[in-house]
């Protein structure tokens, strides 16, 4: 009966975000996909599993396999499997758990193996009996992992430990990175907490198609050269293929549809009035080519990488020149070649039009009327002088109340927005009232540098103190002056909020100068009415 449990578990996903539908089926495929990868991998590699085992064996005396534990899903210690790289004698046991570069312990052969990572292999058998996972945070040896915080500590391992992750990708050379002389606290005080944030990361955002991008920035580092390049954070967790998945397939899909279902409709009313005398089947050829065309300037003109949610005025302009060069250059291939069995020009005006109205409904909806009237204000403008160029920090409802102070005329003419930085790996590339998404909050250096900086925009306000701290720190150590736009929002969040339910200490940051007692509040409305 409990091998049976064993196994049912083995076959199911873990599931560590918000219990949703689409989570669960995310998580089920992932499962899946590791079973069917690992037992097809160990099928097929089955042959290199034997001649590595024969080399490891010629090289040095012990067994083929290292077995080591490591801390799981829910804290719960299993047997990593990898191929031996290590001298089979007392020494290699006892030094430290982290190994750093040329350490003496590695046998030559061994350190090939690290360097390529093929002694990672034999972990495909971790991942076909439910320990780990193709992607997810790397396990760690128990005795590091009680250095963690509690919460951090309860949040990472809510899911399995995979064989790649992105934290291991960005931090593939670790070895190479450490201080052979003290390598153990090396890691602990340089390496261990990013990675940890970027574990953290993985867990509150990882899908089934990050996955993929995990898996494909594997393959790359694994390229001899291609290898030897940084990979930015922000592509990390929204790689080629997430993007290509959410920003461009989605909505290829969708602007085909809307175009076709918008020219299908005018076709239909154009037959109601009178003949359109091209004939069933070449209507419809029509209608699927003039729908491709649409779609294809919508990408080209980057409408693809718009969050529609909060779009900037000037988007809905785009929207009008693709569907205005689409009708232009078809009605002016009509004109051109005068051919007969072409849709009329009269119909392309008409079609063009319809889908111009459908690509604005259901991108903008009732946001189409604050987006003309701003783009009206901007139109009206004027600026003067070289204003400050500005980093605004995060893009959530502090990014929404930045981007709206700065586009007021008076600050225009003293800032200018460069983009936005935040850690959600979903909002990568993506545009935010205008506002581009340029990295991670990692990256704020080198921002900084590359476009010009002048004035950082601090807007994160319902974060965790450790995080907060974080960040910041990163910031200050720019040298710039900055704006702290969480503590407006702070106060704002705390006073419309101090009746409901209390917070536990670490939920949110507020910090401690607005937090008023009710005798405090009193006071100040006595002093008030004097």
């Amino acid at each position: 009966m409990e091998n049976d449990r064993t196994l049912l578990k083995a076959l199911l996903p873990v599931q560590a975000q918000e219990f949703t539908l689409a989570n669960w089926i995310s998580n089920l495929a992932k499962r899946w996909a590791d079973i069917l990868v690992a037992l097809f991998g160990l099928l097929f590699l089955s042959p290199v599993f034997v001649l590595l085992g024969i080399l490891i064996k010629r090289d040095s005396p012990g067994p083929v396999f290292y077995r080591g534990p490591r801390m799981g899903t829910n804290e719960r210690i299993f047997q990593i499997l990898k191929f031996r790289t290590m001298r089979e004698e007392p020494a290699s046991y006892a030094g430290p758990g982290i190994t750093g570069h040329n350490d003496p312990r590695i046998m030559p052969l061994g350190q090939w193996l690290r360097d390529t990572k093929l002694n990672e292999l034999p972990q495909m058998w971790n991942v076909l009996m439910g320990e780990m996972s193709l992607v997810g945070p790397r396990p760690e040896i128990p005795e590091i992992t009680q250095t963690w915080p509690k919460t951090l500590r309860h949040e990472i391992l809510s899911v399995r430990p995979g064989i790649t992750s992105p934290a291991s990708i960005l931090y593939r050379d670790e070895e190479k990175r450490l201080n052979t002389s003290q390598v153990m606290e090396d890691y602990l005080e340089n390496i261990l907490p990013d990675k940890l944030r970027l574990d953290q990361l993985y867990v509150r955002h990882h899908s089934f198609i990050t996955d993929l991008d995990a898996l494909f920035w594997t393959f790359v580092i694994l390229i001899p050269r291609l290898g030897d390049k940084k990979i930015p954070e922000r592509w990390l967790f929204g790689g080629p293929i997430s993007r290509f998945m959410n920003w461009y397939l989605n909505w290829i899909v969708i602007d085909f549809v809307i175009a076709l279902l918008s020219i299908g409709l005018v076709g239909v009313l154009w037959r109601m009035t009178g003949p359109l005398d091209i004939g069933l089947d070449k209507a419809l050829s029509m209608a699927i080519i003039l729908a491709f065309l649409f779609s294809f300037f919508n990408t080209l003109l980057g409408l693809k990488s718009v969050s529609w949610s909060h779009p900037a005025a000037e988007d809905v302009l785009r929207l009008f020149v693709s569907c205005g060069l689409v009708t232009l250059v078809v009605v002016a291939l009509r004109v051109a070649y005068q051919a007969e069995a072409f849709l009329p020009v009269r119909f392309m005006y008409t079609a063009g039009l319809s889908v111009l109205f459908g690509f604005v409904a259901v991108r903008y909806r009732l946001r189409l009327i604050t987006g003309l009237a701003s783009r009206w204000i901007d139109f009206r403008k004027s600026s003067f002088g070289a204003p400050e160029r500005v980093l605004v920090v995060g893009a959530g409802e502090g990014g929404d109340f930045a981007a709206w102070l700065l586009n007021r005329r008076e600050f225009k003419r003293i800032y200018t927005v460069v983009g936005i930085v935040d850690d959600d790996p979903s909002k990568q590339g993506m545009r935010f009232e205008g506002l581009k998404v340029l990295g991670t909050t990692s990256e704020i250096p080198e921002l900084v540098k590359r476009h010009d900086i002048g004035v950082i925009f601090y807007t994160i306000a319902r974060i965790s103190e450790e995080d907060n701290q974080r960040i910041l720190n990163i910031c200050n150590k720019t040298g710039l002056h900055m704006v702290m736009l969480s503590d407006v929002l702070n106060l704002l969040h705390h006073q419309l909020t101090k009746d409901g339910p209390q917070k536990e200490k670490g939920d949110t940051f507020i910090p401690e100068s607005y937090i008023m007692t009710d005798d405090v509040n009193r006071q100040e409305i006595e002093n008030t009415n004097l």
